[in-house]
Formats: C-alpha cells, structure tokens, sequence
C-alpha cells in the first residue's frame, strides 16, 4: 500500500470542501500527549541510565552487566549484591525490567551452541535475537514452527513472556524449549528439563525471569520451510463474517482493524514449495501509519470526511503477495514506536470481544493505530496464558507519546470481561490475586519462585505486584 503522509493530507482536502476553521483549530488543538513522555526517570544512586523500546519503562541501575559467556553470568550472580533482573531487547512494554540495583543484558550471549539434524534439535543462547537465531538454524537446514512478528525480540525475553505468533494449530514459541540451562539466584548453574525436574521444566518455559537468568536453551525443530504470503484490504465487516473460518483454514492467518475508517487488512501465510521470490517489495507499514496519523489529526474532526480521505487512498483486494523463506515473511523490524496492551480471549469469546473493542476504538476520533488479532494454540506451561486451551490475542496500540489511559479504563474491562488473561510483555494492571485466580498452577510457580530465590533477588516493583501483592 503505497500510501503516504502527503497523500494523506491531499486526500482529506480533495474529499471535503471548505474546512470550517474554527472546528478545525479546536481539533488540531488538541493535547493527545502523555504527560510523562519525555520526562528523566525517577531519581536514585544508580550510575546508569536504561530504557525500554517504547521509552515506557526507564530505569536508573548502580550498574548494567553484560556478561561475556555463561561463566561470568555465573560470577555475576553469584558474588553481586542486590536485586538483578535480566533484559533482552527491551520490547516488553511492561515493568520487568526497571531497578536500581542490576540489569543483566544478555547481548552477548548470542549465537548457536550446536545442532543435530537426525533429531532435529539445537542449543542456542539466551541473547540471540530471534531474526538472528533463525537464519541461523535456516542454514543448518532447521526452523521454529512459528515467529511472533517482531524480529529483534531475543529467545529468552520471548520465552520468559510467552510471546507468540499466529496459528489455529500453533503454539508460543516457548513450546520449542525442550530443556535449558539457567543460573539460580544463589549463582548455581543448573540444566532443567521435563525427565529432570517436571514442575521445574512447567514453570520455568514462562517465567517473567523470576526464577533465574537462562543462559541457553536447547529447542526442538522443524525442517526450515518456506511460506507464501498475501495481504488482502477489505471491508472490516466482510473480514470479520469469515475470519473464523480463515483462521482454521490458513496456516498462520491474523487481521488488523482500522478505528475510524471502514477497511480491514489480513495477512495470510501457507506453506508453499515452489520457487521463491529473490527481491522483496515490503509493504511501507510505516508510512502507512503515518498516513493514518495523519488523517486523524487533520480530518478526525469529521468523521464523515475522515472515511472519504481514506477510502480514496487505500488499495482494495490483494495488495501484498510474496513466496519466501518463513523467517522472512512472518517477522518484521518497527521503526514506528508504540506502547501496547494485548489479551487472551477463550475462543468462544474472542470476535464478541473483538467486535466490543472495534466498535469502542471507533466511537473515538482519537484513536487511529491499528488493532491486531491473532489465534494460538494450547501449551502446557504453567504461566503460559494459552494453558487452558486455544485462544484469540486482540492488541491494540497506541504512539508512544501518545495517552494510554483508555487502555485500563476502558478496554481492559473488555478484556476480562471475557475471560482474557494479559501478555506478560504488555500493558496491564492485574496482581497477584487476580493473577492466582486466572492460573490454576500459579501458586505453584509461586512457591517454586520462594525456594529458588527466598530473599527476593529476581524480583522488582512490578514483580513483587505480581508475585507478593505489594
């Protein structure tokens, strides 16, 4: 879709005729920006300054370790003082990271251990980014069953949160591990696996780094694969009358939302053997949601002519289609910054609550970033949000300068309405209470968390809400 900011902006004029100035003014006018955005971190000893992606989540440590290989993370668990707490890439856009003892970055541990392609499995280290880590098993002739679509997410921040792509019969990624290597907090260095020590295994395949620091993981595989790939814009209501059936008929089948205006998008993956495309033509997703910001701030003022502007714009029909390696197509870089809040919906409730956020987003001018849902499979982890069967993932957006107030006042209610549990990596405000009342197993987790760590090592301000209610 080849649609930019200035032709946004000529599309608006050409669909309407004199702007009344006055409104218009009134509408421009308007404050959407966070009142903490841009603000320092909150004030302590630490001689660091860290962030997260979204710059959400900051934090001031006495210090950021970046061990070198698995011995120095044992060192560095074992003789530092203080709390740790380990960070990846930094996508997640809840508080998991932030404290003002140590951040663990686990950059450096990076790469492949081994492979061993008669069973199909391979050990890899915690910091591999995700993209990295499957060219890298692509060229042993290797691959994951499935990507979430953000490609610089690291294996361990993904498994720890669960992260997830899209799949009726797929699974979270976190699925893959089949055993790991992860130093406790008394700086012991353990290996875990489901013969080894089951409820361990159970807890600690999403564990919010809770239990300790992964250093590697060993993960079962596929043969690598190849997909194709089409994305189709229509009419929102004739996308959601069939996307259940697309769901279980697609191989990875997900669908975006528009607020305010009258299209949907889908994007559809199958797998395909024939001959792949060698140059890729990306979609331009971030001019696209330029152009929506766009119309919004200066069209939002009359929705009537906010739907016009868009619908001369935007193509119809199959705008994208590409054959290629399945790293390629399902996994995307995001220029763009966001904040974001995604839950769980039990399928017999996901497009009641699908359709509720829809028609929510749309009664308000304001909002424009598209809204994503997804399906994915049961696993068995016991933090897992996809361990009591199937479930349909809605998230929805917003700038990362922008105000995400509605998040909690208005669309979380939504969401636990019916039955959604949170992504661990994205906005929420459950606690302990609500949490043990959402995860049969979470008191378990709970009590494996105390032994491993009783004196609250791998915890922060937002794990202790979660974990001890304070």
């Amino acid at each position: 879709m080849d649609i930019t900011r200035r032709k946004a902006l000529v599309a608006a004029v050409a669909a309407g005729a004199a702007v009344p100035s006055v409104r218009y003014a009134g509408w421009a006018s308007r404050d959407r920006m966070r009142d903490d955005f841009g603000a320092a971190p909150a004030i302590s000893d630490g001689d660091e300054r860290w962030s997260n992606w979204s710059g959400l989540q900051q934090a001031t440590p006495r210090q950021i370790a970046v061990p070198q290989d698995e011995d120095e993370l044992v060192d560095l668990v074992a003789n530092s003082s203080g709390r740790l707490r380990p960070v990846g890439s930094g996508h997640s856009f809840t508080g998991l990271v932030p404290t003002d003892d140590t951040i663990v970055d686990l950059g450096r541990l990076a790469g492949l251990v081994e492979t061993d392609r008669n069973s199909r499995r391979a050990w890899i280290r915690a910091g591999t980014r995700l993209r990295h880590g499957a060219r890298l098993l692509a060229d042993e002739g290797l691959g994951l069953t499935n990507l979430p679509d953000i490609d610089v997410q690291t294996f361990a921040g993904s498994f720890a949160t669960a992260t997830h792509g899209t799949g009726a019969r797929l699974t979270a990624i976190h699925d893959h591990v089949v055993s790991m290597r992860m130093v406790t907090p008394d700086g012991s260095l353990r290996e875990i696996s489901r013969d080894s020590d089951a409820d361990l295994f159970a807890a600690a395949k999403v564990s919010l780094g809770a239990l300790g620091i992964v250093s590697s993981y060993e993960l079962q595989l596929v043969e690598t694969y190849n997909l194709s790939q089409r994305t189709v814009v229509q009419k929102t209501e004739d996308l959601l009358a069939d996307a259940e059936r697309k769901f279980e008929t697609h191989r990875n089948y997900e669908f975006f939302l528009l607020p305010n205006v009258p299209l949907g998008a889908e994007v559809i993956h199958d797998l395909y053997e024939g001959e792949v495309d060698t140059d890729r033509q990306e979609l331009d997703a971030n001019g696209f949601l330029d152009s929506l910001r766009a119309l919004r701030d200066h069209a939002g003022w009359a929705p009537w002519l906010r739907r016009q502007a868009f619908l001369r714009l935007a193509p119809r029909g199959v705008v994208e289609q590409e054959n290629g390696a399945y790293w390629r197509l399902l996994t995307s870089s995001r220029q763009i910054k966001f904040n974001e809040m995604e839950y769980h919906i039990p399928l017999e409730n996901g497009m009641k609550a699908v359709r509720e956020v829809a028609a929510l987003l749309n009664g308000d001018p304001d909002q424009y970033f598209p809204m994503e849902v997804r399906r994915v499979a049961q696993d068995d982890a016991w933090l897992s949000p996809f361990n009591d069967g199937p479930r349909m993932s809605v998230a929805v957006h917003a700038a990362h300068d922008e105000k995400i107030g509605h998040f909690f006042s208005e669309l979380e209610p939504i969401f636990r309405k019916h039955g959604g549990r949170p992504h661990w990596g994205k906005l929420h405000s459950l606690g302990r209470d609500d949490l043990a009342a959402l995860y049969p197993r979470f008191d378990d987790f709970n009590a494996i968390r105390r032994e491993l760590d009783p004196e609250g090592r791998m915890l922060n301000a937002h794990l202790d809400h979660l974990f001890t209610g304070a």
